[in-house]
């Protein structure tokens, strides 16, 4: 079983850039149905907020002693400065850009009685300025880093995620990219990609054997010029695609009580290893382990260097 090394992850430095989320849950209990239409009236008790996204992944990264350094956009407003807050208290080097034309990206989730009500979404795609500022950032700060971390949730904040590519490709950097949508072409030359199944479905198509899903993946994986497809699935553990082949982890059998952010854990986990000079093979090992951990816990959550001992 692999294990943390945390005097190899303290050197370890990765720039994390994507799309940045507050996320906000609002616990309370429901006895009676409004009398103003037929839905739970839900008494707030507790209020609690997370990072999301890309901040996520980060403080993740943060979570395993690594230096973490995130860029990504939020608003001029009170979620923005949580935000802030949040990723200086969980230890990441915050160079988020202002976009005062939009809002900070929030999910709101209410839940009673251990079940989700409702999910709010707030959020507008950034703004042209605001887009080219992070771009001369991100320039700039791409050289001080072992591994890049390109978390796509679709949301705009990767909007010019094949010149961020072509970028760290030029300084010989390690590029991770969780991806988002059908449109896989803009991740070429990336590392390694990190998609869930339902996600590979999107781009490949459905397989109906284990030899057919090899085959799609693979071709995938070399029409975008990538060193490694590493494809997570869920109960069924992980499968990395190279050139060498494909190999397999199972998966780790725990309750499985949120799946949330389970995707951030697993590619910042990946990531720091690959920063500390671990092959493939062994970094995805240590990445299912940490994956298996933090779906036992609520929401989105991270998994430290001594849960990895």
């Amino acid at each position: 079983m692999e294990k943390a090394n945390r005097e190899q992850f303290s050197k370890a430095r990765l720039l994390v850039v994507g799309d940045v989320m507050l996320d906000r849950y609002w616990f309370g209990d429901t006895n009676r149905i409004s009398p103003e239409a037929p839905v739970p009236v839900v008494q707030v008790g507790k209020i609690d907020e997370r990072l999301g996204g890309a901040a996520n992944v980060a403080r993740n990264v943060a979570a395993l002693d690594a230096k973490a350094t995130i860029l990504g956009i939020v608003g001029n407003d009170e979620p923005g400065k949580r935000v802030v807050e949040l990723l200086k208290a969980g230890g990441v080097d915050s160079q988020l850009e202002i976009d005062a034309d939009v809002p900070t990206i929030v999910k709101l989730r209410v839940i009673a009685r251990q079940q989700q009500l409702i999910r709010l979404d707030f959020e507008e795609t950034p703004s042209a300025k605001a887009l080219a500022h992070k771009l001369e950032r991100f320039e700039k700060l791409v050289g001080d880093a072992d591994v890049v971390i390109l978390s796509d949730y679709g949301k705009g904040a990767l909007g010019q995620v094949a010149h961020m590519i072509e970028q760290a490709r030029a300084q010989n950097k390690v590029i991770l990219v969780d991806p988002k949508g059908e449109d896989y072409e803009k991740y070429r030359g990336a590392t390694v990609l990190t998609p869930n199944r339902s996600e590979l479905r999107q781009v490949v198509g459905k397989w109906s054997s284990e030899e057919e899903l090899t085959k799609k993946a693979q071709e995938l994986r070399k029409s975008l010029d990538l060193q490694a497809l590493l494809l997570t699935r869920s109960e069924e553990g992980m499968s990395l695609y190279t050139d060498a082949g494909v190999s397999h982890v199972k998966a780790q059998a725990r309750e499985v009580f949120d799946v949330s952010g389970a995707g951030d854990t697993v590619i910042a986990t990946l990531a720091v290893a690959l920063a500390a000079k671990w092959p493939l093979e062994k970094a995805m090992a240590l990445a299912n382990r940490a994956g298996s951990i933090v779906v036992g816990k609520l929401g989105t959550a991270t998994v430290t260097s001594e849960e990895l001992q």
